[in-house]
């Protein structure tokens, strides 16, 4: 690799990394907005909370890093220009092409660092926290129920837990149940134990006294027990989620895309998906590229290439907009998956060919041949 490219690829690097980072850092505050209840009403653990934020950043980096490197690519030829580097790399007669050589290596190396995202770190990722949601959704008494503290549920029920002991029992509860309107019911016990059914989670009373009051006849009664169960109701225990399309490789997407017990709409949504695993590295590549060529194809201007940066900023929306457009239309149609590889390929086509055909301003000089 010559020095001119490593120059040009050091600062696109700092830009893409800066860039990457800040749009990341946000979403991932927007992102872990949905677990913040889980922290403060149902004591998730720190630790838990971190992990499943943390395993929706692959499925993130893959959306915002053509974005993150058409913004570097364009900060940095901009500025090049602004320095007058690149009005005398012109000058002593070196391509468009060859100065866009760094932008196309950027723009090659994310392709191929997404596609291993794509095809391997995000079903992993997607795969890890369903299996953490199920966990979490699913664990009752880390969850919900505290020791030394009242636990309100749906359908006017109270819990109160003493301690939770090491072997899984717990020591000291209280149930008032009041999912009856015409009577109250109070459930003292001395120890007990939660356990998990089909239908949701029930406790297991033992040594306990049970007190019931009529609220119309105003009559008292109460009970003595060695076992008694004590039903949540409507606290049900969540099921796992099947294996949901992004926890699928590209041949097991293909594989089910051929699946003709499937319906249709399931095997076009799975053979969608996987065209757009395929297509959606070369918009590192593509969008890189659409950063860079306008600014090294026109003249140079004193007063700034405001109208070409901005035409290039809305090639990129437009690219963009056009590819999420049509991956979600390819799940109902079959033909637009087409669609999905011109809105691809030509804009490549063209952008490689723009910078082909600029020409060049005059021979390069012995002493420059080197940085090329």
């Amino acid at each position: 690799m010559k020095k001119l490219d490593v120059y040009i690829i050091k600062q696109i690097c700092v830009g893409f990394l800066l860039v990457a980072l800040s749009l990341m850092s946000m979403l991932w505050l927007t992102q872990s907005l949905r677990f913040v209840e889980m922290v403060t009403d149902k004591g998730l653990p720190i630790y838990l909370f971190i992990e499943m934020t943390s395993l929706l950043m692959p499925r993130i980096f893959t959306i915002l890093s053509p974005i993150a490197l058409f913004v570097a690519v364009m900060f940095v030829y901009n500025r090049l220009i602004a320095d007058s580097e690149l009005i005398v790399m012109k000058a002593v007669g070196i391509s468009s092409i060859v100065i866009a050589r760094a932008a196309i290596f950027m723009g090659i190396v994310m392709a191929i660092f997404n596609v291993g995202v794509l095809n391997w770190g995000i079903p992993l990722a997607e795969s890890r926290f369903r299996d953490l949601e199920y966990e979490v959704k699913n664990s009752f008494t880390k969850m919900m129920l505290r020791e030394g503290s009242f636990t309100s549920f749906k359908g006017n029920m109270t819990v109160f837990i003493d301690k939770f002991e090491n072997d899984g029992s717990i020591k000291g509860i209280l149930v008032s149940d009041g999912k009856k309107h015409d009577e109250k019911v109070i459930t003292v016990a001395e120890s007990g134990r939660i356990e998990y059914t089909d239908i949701g989670p029930k406790i297991l009373l033992r040594n306990g006294t049970r007190q019931i009051l009529n609220k119309k006849s105003e009559q008292f009664s109460s009970m003595r027990f060695d076992d008694y169960v004590v039903d949540f109701g409507d606290v049900s225990v969540a099921k796992k989620k099947s294996q949901g399309v992004r926890e699928k490789s590209i041949s097991e997407l293909f594989s089910e895309a051929k699946n003709e017990t499937l319906p249709i709409k399931e095997r076009l949504k799975f053979k969608a998906e996987a065209h757009r695993r395929i297509l959606a590295p070369f918009f590192n590549l593509i969008f890189a590229l659409i950063a860079c060529v306008g600014l090294l194809i026109s003249n140079f201007n004193r007063r700034g290439h405001g109208k070409i940066i901005t035409i290039s900023i809305l090639s990129m929306i437009v690219i963009q907009t056009l590819d999420m457009s049509f991956s979600s239309m390819a799940r109902k149609r079959e033909w637009i998956v087409v669609l999905m590889y011109l809105n691809c390929f030509l804009p490549l086509i063209v952008s490689i060919f723009l910078l082909i055909k600029t020409p060049v301003l005059g021979k390069k000089k012995k002493a420059l041949r080197g940085l090329v």
